[in-house]
């Protein structure tokens, strides 16, 4: 890349910007111009922005800056032609030349009707986070400025409950605003942003670190006090873990004003005694009637006999014939 004579670069810009009525030869003459000024060293083989599906020349900032700085009044006092270069510039899908297309949508005045339905099909589209930038606060310069309660209405479309694939355009659009307003145009921002600060999902980290510091820095105490009546009164357990994930992004006075807040709290264990109600409703088993057993009729009581009644007794053998004898036997006496 030959070096930037700012000099010539200017005059190269002035000339480009003498076809902005014509633009095929509008287009003819800016891709000359920025592949003059192409960094050769920088150009890889499929010349693709890093992140990005769009082709690039690898054309330095400071030449897209000085086209700009060319196109500005003559855009501005021509919308109608302004749009419709803008659209064969985004046809074209350089990163260069959309860059283009969406300063010229920051030129066009609010009221034109066609302005809205091109930013948002346009972000729709893209994918380069520099492009989708510069849609979300390029393009919208002079609807912020000139019609802010337009724009805060554009801002809610995108912040709408019902459309989370929408709130990080939201978001980003928004902070440009905080950054230019006064404390005192702050209360219906911070009115649309609560509830998305408190059901933002996980993936949106980036955005509401980006957001909050945005809100700090215009006006720390309300933003202060909002964040810490989020915590309190938060019943989504995922909005504290999500501030604390990027807390540490926040300016230390602000740590330390939600430290006690984002600290993780302890499990709380129930209670041994405590009843458990149940959405169930258990009605009593029926009692079960069992039939009386019926009780046997006593034995009637005969009294034991003795060992005595019940052996019989027999004469001894011996004693008898002892007796026997004693009686045939005669006395000695006699």
């Amino acid at each position: 890349m030959p070096a930037i004579d700012l000099a010539r670069l200017r005059k190269q810009a002035n000339r480009l910007a003498d076809f902005f009525f014509l633009p095929d030869e509008f287009m003819k003459h800016l891709r000359e111009m920025l592949e003059f000024y192409v960094n050769h060293s920088l150009r890889t083989v499929e010349n693709v922005a890093p992140g990005s599906n769009l082709m690039t020349y690898r054309t330095p900032p400071a030449v897209i800056t000085h086209i700009e700085n060319e196109l500005r009044a003559v855009a501005e006092a021509n919308p109608h032609f302004a749009l419709e270069l803008a659209d064969v510039l985004w046809d074209e899908g350089a990163l260069e030349t959309r860059l283009l297309a969406a300063f010229l949508l920051g030129r066009i005045p609010p009221q034109e009707e066609r302005l809205l339905p091109r930013l948002t099909a346009w972000t729709q589209q893209i994918r380069d986070p520099n492009v989708r930038s510069a849609l979300l606060s390029t393009s919208l310069v002079r609807m912020r400025k000139e019609t802010p309660n337009q724009f805060l209405t554009l801002i809610r479309e995108y912040l709408h409950p019902a459309r989370t694939r929408t709130w990080s355009n939201g978001i980003q659009a928004l902070i440009p605003m905080i950054a230019d307003i006064t404390n005192a145009n702050l209360p219906p921002i911070f009115d649309i942003v609560e509830p998305i600060i408190e059901e933002a999902p996980s993936t949106l980290q980036n955005d509401l670190s980006d957001l909050i510091v945005a809100l700090y820095r215009a006006s720390s105490n309300e933003t202060t006090f909002m964040l810490k009546h989020i915590l309190a009164n938060t019943e989504n357990p995922m909005t504290v873990v999500t501030l604390r994930r990027i807390s540490v992004s926040f300016p230390p006075l602000l740590q330390t004003e939600l430290r006690e807040l984002l600290r993780p709290q302890p499990l709380s264990l129930k209670p041994a005694d405590e009843v458990v109600e149940d959405d169930f409703i258990v009605e009593p088993a029926a009692a079960i009637s069992e039939k009386p057993a019926e009780k046997k009729p006593r034995k009637k009581y005969t009294p034991r006999k003795s060992k005595e009644d019940t052996i019989p007794i027999t004469p001894n053998p011996i004693q008898n014939e002892e007796n026997i004898v004693n009686i045939n036997k005669p006395s000695d006496e006699g």
